[in-house]
């Protein structure tokens, strides 16, 4: 019976951590999320989303303000910004407008970006003043 029990257990919370928030696209949601689940959303929603989880973005999903994520894949209508701490992968219907900070970015023909776009570890690079600049003789 114990062997049962504990089975039990280790079911439900793998089940837990696989978790699927899922936004159908006859829902709107107004307002902000914070969740540690994975999240898809094929709705519409105009606030925040912040999970350390997955957000995929359905063809019909649109989000307009901000997202901060894990990973994330987009198919749908991005109107804000987009903070993806892991991979960013627009698919060939994806429309974002805005800005876009990620860790790896993916990107499929056909996906349409108006957005300002920087890589999370990237560096900036300056070009010296001509005070510092040493020129080099042979």
């Amino acid at each position: 019976m114990a062997f049962s029990i504990t089975n039990k257990t280790n079911m439900q919370q793998s089940r837990e951590s696989n978790k699927i928030d899922i936004i159908e696209k006859t829902t709107k949601i107004v307002g902000d999320i914070v969740s540690k689940a994975d999240f898809r959303i094929d709705g519409n929603v105009e606030g925040t989303i912040v999970t350390t989880g997955k957000v995929v973005v359905g063809e019909e999903g649109i989000v307009s303000g901000k997202i901060t994520c894990a990973n994330s894949d987009i198919a749908g209508l991005i109107k804000g910004a987009i903070d993806v701490s892991g991979i960013l992968s627009l698919k060939s219907s994806a429309k974002i407008e805005g800005e876009v900070i990620a860790g790896k970015l993916a990107v499929e023909t056909g996906a349409t970006v108006d957005a300002s776009i920087s890589m999370k570890g990237s560096k900036k690079m300056t070009a010296l003043p001509s005070s510092e600049k040493q020129e080099k003789t042979a």
